[in-house]
């Protein structure tokens, strides 16, 4: 690909599940892919996979510390000049299980912080690239949930955060319209990976039972990214639900 047209994305929590997936999408579609996490070797790893060929920045970033977020975007801009998409993609469950009445203060905070303070902070580096920029404007790709639509029991602080990230999203694509910056979400049902595992031996359900539940591959979600990314900022996918086909969401379960 020339460079001169090779687009530029960061991904946050690339060095996982849904990250991981997205980051080497976009990498064998000839993108420039940021990979930014927490922990170096996940990262590296999502490198290596990526292949030799691939052009893949490593940045240990936590999202919900400023100076970090700070620095992971003048990263992006020192290596590359520019900034085409964000997937506000890290994220935490939190304390899986745990009754409302025992949710700790601290661990209400930590999910806070890093789903929605964290994408918060992201996106106004990104926005704020994409509006300096020349030629001016670039997209954001929020991950949502199915939570961002119906909780699961025990998980007020997950869903209270990705109820939260539409608010986030909307407020995005309204701001972004001046700039040419677009802001979609995707929200996501039972994708496999590390935080869903819990889904293939039994989750509880909103009638007290457990019960298994159907996943997908990460992949397919990597593949609506891809879509929504590739988009001319012209046209926008607002909101989009992928999910397991089967899994109880729709109806009663």
């Amino acid at each position: 690909m020339d460079e001169s047209t090779k687009k530029i994305a960061v991904v946050t929590g690339a060095g996982s599940g849904i990250g991981r997936s997205v980051a080497l999408t976009l990498a064998a579609a000839g993108w420039a892919v940021a990979v930014a996490g927490r922990r170096t070797g996940p990262l590296e790893e999502t490198a290596e996979a990526a292949g030799a060929d691939a052009d893949v920045l490593c940045v240990r970033a936590d999202v919900s510390d400023p100076e970090e977020v700070t620095a992971l975007f003048e990263s992006v801009r020192a290596r590359y000049g520019r900034l085409d998409l964000l997937f506000n993609n890290a994220g935490t469950f939190g304390p899986g299980g745990v009754p409302l009445e025992d949710i700790t203060y601290e661990a209400w905070r930590s999910v806070v912080d890093v789903n929605l303070t964290g994408a918060f902070l992201c996106a106004q580096a990104a926005f704020r690239q994409m509006k300096r920029q020349d030629p001016q404007g670039g997209r954001i790709i929020n991950n949502g949930s199915i939570s961002a639509h119906v909780p699961r029991p025990n998980s007020i602080a997950y869903t209270a955060t990705k109820h939260a990230m539409t608010g986030l999203t909307k407020s995005l694509s309204l701001d972004g319209r001046p700039y040419r910056i677009a802001c979609g979400q995707i929200d996501i049902g039972n994708a496999a990976t590390e935080m869903t595992e819990r889904m293939q031996t039994g989750i509880l359900q909103a009638n007290g039972q457990l019960a298994v539940e159907p996943v997908m591959d990460a992949a397919d979600v990597a593949r609506t990214v891809r879509h929504m990314a590739e988009l001319p900022l012209e046209a926008n996918v607002q909101f989009a639900t992928v999910m397991a086909t089967s899994m109880p969401y729709i109806g009663r379960g």
